[in-house]
């Protein structure tokens, strides 16, 4: 069997959840998001990591994020978010991967080109 599972586009319990928890962000309202991951939230970005759900809330309520989900897949415990997001003036395309465990968010892996966010 190969090792790769192929996922296709859905609607499942997990991407409800991610979906759920996006709307929430873009809402600023970080309590209902909040129940959607783990206490032993673990995120990893390109910018840098956090290990816990409260630290993670704490960093997002002052960034102000807005995403736009492009697409959205699922296998199993896993979901594949391809977005933008709008980071104060400019809009950077992303790819977003959420693992499960408990039918909740326990960890984030963000992906994308930070060079418009940098000095120049």
């Amino acid at each position: 069997m190969d090792k790769y599972t192929t996922a296709k586009e859905s609607t499942t319990k997990s991407t409800t959840v991610v979906k759920t928890f996006l709307d929430a962000i873009n809402g600023q309202d970080f309590s209902k998001a909040r129940e959607c991951v783990s206490d032993d939230l673990k995120f990893i970005g390109v910018m840098g990591k956090v290990d816990g759900a409260d630290e993670y809330f704490n960093q997002m309520k002052k960034m102000k994020l807005k995403y736009d989900i492009r697409k959205i897949f699922s296998s199993e415990a896993d979901v594949a978010v391809f977005y933008d997001i709008k980071m104060g003036e400019e809009t950077i395309l992303a790819a977003g991967w959420y693992g499960f465990k408990d039918n909740l968010i326990k960890s984030i892996n963000l992906v994308f080109d930070p060079r418009k966010l940098l000095p120049v």
